[in-house]
């Protein structure tokens, strides 16, 4: 029986009423219950709304730096302005800043975090801020993580296929406006344009191109080279999280008509000959990850099968034909899960486990 003396710590979620911050609540259902007083914040316009956690009632508080005080951990999912003012205030106040955006992740002094592969690198929190990695890199790196452990990881090359939620609820809407405007229409996407003239431009919402009916090879902004700033992130977050600064990685981005779950294909190269055999044993035996590998039965993941699980999953297992030391898989992942809100909180947890708050 739990010690009721101990004080439990108490948990601060900000940006409680969007939709990672949704997950989060739902996921409070599900997980230990390890803590004491939980918190809601979110913006003023928000303020005074009462959402359900752990079976109470809890008014959504307005951000401000007095709703941080007496917090031992407090988890932001706002945008990235957001985060570097009022991250920094809650380490101000005692608390430890578990962050969601994109401020803090390729901060010198900021751990950038995945339980499963790197909860070492809590120990050292000089700002009192821990980052959370891109969704993207998220749905990969668990598995590439773990195949590092075992065999010394020397190359990644990945292509993402992006699911629109990745965009927000504005590419979440976009895409069902669109596949709406196209439903059923057997004449469109016989030539160049039918699709982005049956939808018009107002229709694209976050997507350069139409989603619908089609795939766009772009994610994010533009950067030095023609890289996105998706390329990017999963580029330099794989390396910070793996502690490899001259990792060779390339990375191309591409969105894709699903609402959630983000899908990588990934070919890594390692120090030694690694056979699929091999992979796969070490795959079924690392946390969080799931292995779905039967291409004869047409068992492997896909997006509408992991949608709202937690695991990263894993299929399509193979030794590359002309290179013994490099593996080719296929990895999904749900992207407002384990990409955003299951992380975060795992991280928390983890802190909550090693006394750090």
């Amino acid at each position: 029986m739990a010690d009721e003396s101990v004080r439990r710590p108490t948990l601060a979620i900000v940006g409680a009423t969007g939709a990672v911050g949704t997950v989060m609540l739902s996921l409070l259902d599900e997980r230990p219950d390890i803590w004491g007083e939980i918190r809601l914040i979110a913006s003023a316009r928000s303020a005074g709304r009462t959402l359900r956690v752990r079976g109470q009632d809890v008014v959504v508080q307005a951000l401000a730096p007095e709703v941080f005080d007496g917090v031992d951990i407090a988890m932001f999912d706002v945008p990235d302005e957001v985060s570097a003012q009022w991250a920094p205030v809650a380490a101000e106040r005692g608390a430890i800043a578990v962050d969601n955006s994109g401020a803090f992740r390729m901060d010198a002094d900021v751990p950038l975090i995945v339980p499963e592969v790197n909860a070492d690198a809590l120990a050292d929190t000089p700002r009192g801020i821990i980052a959370n990695p891109n969704c993207t890199t998220l749905s990969m790196i668990v598995a590439v993580g773990a195949l590092h452990r075992e065999f010394g990881l020397e190359s990644l090359f990945a292509t993402s296929y992006q699911a629109a939620s990745g965009a927000g609820q504005a590419g979440i809407d976009a895409l069902y406006d669109q596949l709406a405007a196209v439903g059923g229409r057997r004449d469109l996407g016989q030539t160049a344009g039918d699709v982005r003239k049956a939808l018009g431009e107002d229709a694209l919402g976050p997507f350069p191109a139409p989603l619908a009916l089609n795939v766009v090879p772009w994610a994010g902004s533009l950067k030095d080279g023609g890289w996105s700033s998706e390329e990017l992130k999963i580029r330099n977050e794989s390396r910070k999280i793996l502690g490899m600064p001259g990792l060779r990685v390339s990375a191309t981005c591409v969105r894709v008509p699903v609402i959630t779950t983000h899908a990588v294909a990934v070919h890594a190269r390692f120090a030694r000959p690694v056979s699929a055999a091999e992979a796969r044993a070490v795959l079924a035996g690392a946390p969080g990850v799931a292995v779905v590998d039967d291409p004869a039965a047409g068992e492997f993941p896909t997006p509408a099968d992991v949608v709202g699980t937690d695991p990263t999953w894993v299929g399509r297992i193979r030794q590359s034909p002309d290179d013994p030391n490099e593996v080719a898989l296929f990895v999904c992942g749900d992207n407002l899960r384990k990409g955003a809100a299951l992380n975060t909180l795992q991280i928390a947890e983890t802190l909550v486990g090693r006394g750090l708050r």
